[in-house]
């Protein structure tokens, strides 16, 4: 497809609402007692209930219920007191009965909403329901030279499904919308977020009109988008394809549609002619659910501080520039670290410094995750005690002390700088010495400084870092350099 022209695409508005499935973390399935985990061999966890088998009788998981009100409440939503379950009827060969159980007219979630910040503003994503369902099971191609494989193990895990309003008009603030869906569903531990293993999967209805009108064009449904990258694809393809269409003389057909991830491009999976009709119906075999606001108001209780409450506190109360805490709160367990370092550090800024900088570093370079890290935050703390007292300079103490904490994470920072000699010199004597030694090393820099060249004290600062072997303060013996240098 050849790009739009310049132009044309500013006519037109993109319009964007997200389908997100998370499957709930819970041990066992939603109306049965199979286990609920990922990775077991195929047909595993499975019983006569979610075989579908004639005469069995499903019963709710109130933890998965519990799970829905927490995320319900965490986008803002009107919990509802009286919800009932419905049966969703089409034929797959991984749906074992037929049907599926979920909600329609009434949801356990409605309304709210969920804020994203883009790169210049903010923007609350409209909400129109959440709603708990069950998972199919998983249909497999590649198995079988002739036939697909059916694996049933996935059918009957709990999901909510997460529906937006069509609020969203670029890829950026669907991308947006969707990590923070991710953010809160992991600070909640209600899912883990995994879009690789299919534990939280998106649609995405999409259209466009030109600027200015308020009536919606024919959308087409994008499924199964597994990653957040192809969800950013799929809407700015889908929005070049629709747009040339409408600019050819075309129309745009309703249709269900499934992305290529290698080719980046949309292929029709069913037409508006041959969509299901799901016939929803009441589900007979469970009862309405009836909710009260005391066990709102319980769930509520046992809910963690959110993304966005850390970010306005690291912003607001802490100081933190905007990058700094969205770059903390992207990961819990990285906000939850830090959270823990500022009880016992009150310098935010070096507190946030460390976080990003070295203890990033060397969690990337070791592959290892910060729940596992071995540095406690209390020890960092001190870490950054000696810093800011002038008994070790910063690089010391990030270059020679750091590495050493982490193999020695039962030592205190104090103990370890003074076993290691690393401790800053307060004898001004030595001081003194050093930078005698260095400008006597280069009388010809001295000379180039006395003529204005100021660049050169790098050169002296070096060699005296490297002759005190960086136990100085950097600062104080620049001064007393400088010092030197003028009164020659």
């Amino acid at each position: 497809m050849t790009s739009l022209t310049a132009g044309i695409g500013d006519k037109y508005e993109l319009v964007v609402g997200l389908e997100v499935h998370a499957q709930l973390s819970t041990l066992s399935k939603v109306f049965s007692s199979d286990s609920a985990a990922f990775g077991a061999g195929p047909n595993e966890h499975i019983s006569a209930i979610s075989l579908g088998h004639p005469g069995t009788l499903p019963k709710l998981n109130k933890r998965a219920v519990e799970y829905a009100v927490k995320m319900g409440l965490a986008c803002n939503c009107t919990i509802n007191l009286r919800n009932t379950f419905a049966r969703k009827n089409y034929f797959y060969a991984d749906l074992p009965k037929g049907y599926q159980i979920t909600q329609d007219h009434q949801p356990i979630c409605l309304g709210g909403s969920v804020l994203v910040r883009l790169a210049d503003h903010t923007k609350n994503i409209a909400i129109h329901h959440i709603h708990l369902e069950e998972d199919a099971g998983k249909s497999m191609h590649d198995q079988h030279h002739a036939d697909s494989l059916i694996d049933l193990n996935r059918a009957g895990v709990p999901l909510i499904e997460i529906v937006t309003e069509p609020d969203m008009r670029s890829s950026e603030e669907a991308v947006q919308f969707l990590t923070e869906i991710r953010k809160l569903v992991r600070y909640l531990d209600v899912c883990d977020g995994n879009m690789e293993e299919g534990s939280l999967r998106c649609d995405a209805n999409i259209s466009v009109r030109l600027k200015g009108q308020t009536t919606y064009g024919n959308r087409c449904e994008v499924k199964n988008l597994n990653s957040i990258r192809n969800v950013h694809r799929a809407i700015e393809h889908e929005f070049e394809r629709q747009v040339n269409i409408i600019e050819n003389g075309g129309h745009i057909d309703q249709n269900t549609l499934n992305f290529n991830a290698d080719t980046g491009e949309t292929s029709v999976l069913r037409s508006k002619e041959m969509a299901n009709d799901y016939r929803y119906f009441p589900e007979p075999d469970l009862t309405p659910l009836a909710l009260n606001q005391e066990y709102i108001n319980r769930v509520l209780s046992t809910m963690p501080v959110l993304p966005n409450a850390l970010y306005d506190k690291y912003t607001t109360a802490l100081g933190l520039s905007d990058y700094d805490a969205g770059v903390i709160t992207a990961d819990k367990d990285f906000a939850l670290y830090f959270e823990e370092l500022i009880a016992a550090t009150d310098n935010y800024k070096a507190a946030a410094n460390w976080l990003m900088g070295p203890i990033k570093s060397h969690l990337n370079d070791s592959g290892t995750p910060i729940s596992d890290f071995k540095l406690k935050p209390g020890t960092l703390a001190g870490l950054i005690k000696l810093v800011d007292s002038g008994k070790v300079n910063n690089t010391v103490a990030s270059h020679k002390l750091f590495p050493e904490l982490i193999k020695n994470s039962h030592k205190t920072a104090a103990e370890l700088a003074a076993e290691l000699n690393l401790l800053i010199s307060a004898d001004t004597n030595d001081v003194s010495r050093f930078i005698q030694d260095a400008i006597a090393k280069y009388p010809d820099k001295v000379v180039e400084y006395q003529k204005g060249k100021k660049g050169v004290l790098g050169l002296f600062m070096g060699e005296i870092m490297k002759s005190s072997k960086g136990k100085i303060d950097p600062q104080k013996t620049n001064q007393l350099l400088i010092k030197e240098l003028e009164a020659r």
